[in-house]
């Protein structure tokens, strides 16, 4: 492929990036409040209680709001990266803070899909990556604020990596994305169950099994021992920083998912073949 053609296809889908970056913001915030929702209906449901129904919630209803003064945000205020510059971070109503991790998540977005697209054209295969490094980003950032990891993105990612893998999408087999599936899940279930067995205490939640399972299909099994080992290193290097800084929420653990998301981000950066190198595998 010419050079030319390969930076207009990249930064295409950059930009493409910047505006699934700005949805991304919304989901990361409101499907752990439609889920806290649909919880609440279904409590009601089986205790036999009327079921309150309010002002439709969902990723697309209602339009995005200050939530500080109730301003409701215009197209133009909602521009990625460039309104929240021309906006000084701050709410055009109130001038109320507007948090950066909005733009961020934003520029992470257009970058993961520009590299995505550099490196597999615009193709299947970059599409499927596209996807994959958008739903990992939203799960890492859902877990990080709410230790939830919904199966609403989970079980896609899962089932998305299988058929690209069967549709070689992805340089990993079949064979190997069907038993990284299995061997991902079960690895984590069963740590699970012996912590369990021995503190009485639950050390992580079904949410990482079920991403760890999705990770080893999109790069198959041999690479789950360095993506799991990755994941735990710098997982336990920023609990023993949020530790010492008092940065650690309440009961003094952080979620694993935000750190499981990485290794699979780095893999998808430097390639299976590197990682595993790296762990002298």
């Amino acid at each position: 492929m010419p050079m030319s053609l390969q930076w207009l296809e990249a930064s295409a889908a950059g930009l493409l990036g910047l505006l699934i970056g700005s949805f991304l913001n919304v989901v990361v915030y409101r499907l752990p409040k439609m889920m806290e929702r649909q919880w609440a209906a279904e409590c009601a449901e089986l205790s036999g209680k009327e079921v309150a129904t309010g002002e439709p919630f969902n990723l697309m209803v209602p339009r995005s709001r200050c939530p500080g003064c109730g301003h409701q945000i215009r197209w133009y205020e909602n521009v990625p990266v460039i309104s929240y510059l021309l906006l000084r971070g701050q709410c055009a109503n109130c001038k109320i803070a507007i948090s950066p991790r909005y733009p961020l998540v934003e520029i992470a977005t257009g970058t993961l899909f520009f590299f995505c697209v550099w490196q597999w054209g615009a193709t299947a295969s970059g599409v499927a990556w596209c996807a994959f490094a958008a739903i990992l980003l939203t799960l890492a950032l859902i877990d990080w604020d709410t230790t939830l990891l919904p199966d609403d993105l989970t079980l896609p990612l899962l089932w998305l990596g299988l058929v690209s893998a069967s549709l070689q999408w992805t340089s990993t087999g079949l064979n190997s994305a069907l038993w990284g599936a299995v061997a991902g899940y079960l690895s984590l279930w069963s740590v699970y169950w012996v912590f369990k067995l021995v503190t009485g205490k639950e050390g992580m939640g079904y949410g990482d099994f079920k991403l760890f399972a999705a990770l080893g299909a999109w790069f198959g099994w041999p690479t789950l021992i360095p993506m799991i080992l990755l994941a735990s290193v710098i997982g336990a290097a920023i609990g023993i920083a949020m530790k010492f800084t008092s940065g650690l929420r309440e009961g003094g653990y952080i979620p694993f998912g935000p750190f499981l998301a990485g290794s699979g981000l780095a893999a998808l950066f430097f390639g299976s073949e590197t990682l595993r190198q790296m762990a002298g595998l």
